[in-house]
């Protein structure tokens, strides 16, 4: 919930760089094109489409750290 809220300024790219991903990881990920991770790179995060974000947002927040097993 914080995540969307501090975050919203700034851009996909930014902060998939963040993550450390790069457009190609993201896709494979969410199996879609590269194309469409690249048509909303340059969006703010509050300006992607819910569709869109709602495939998104895990990535982008490092939701896959809380299935490590430490």
């Amino acid at each position: 919930m914080f995540f969307e809220f501090r975050n919203r300024n700034k851009t996909v790219k930014e902060l998939r760089k963040n993550q450390g991903y790069t457009a190609k990881e993201v896709a494979f990920q969410l199996k879609l094109d590269t194309i469409d991770i690249m048509n909303i790179d340059l969006l703010k995060l509050k300006e992607v489409p819910p569709s869109m974000k709602f495939k998104v947002l895990p990535i982008l927040r490092g939701d896959y750290m809380d299935k490590i097993p430490w």
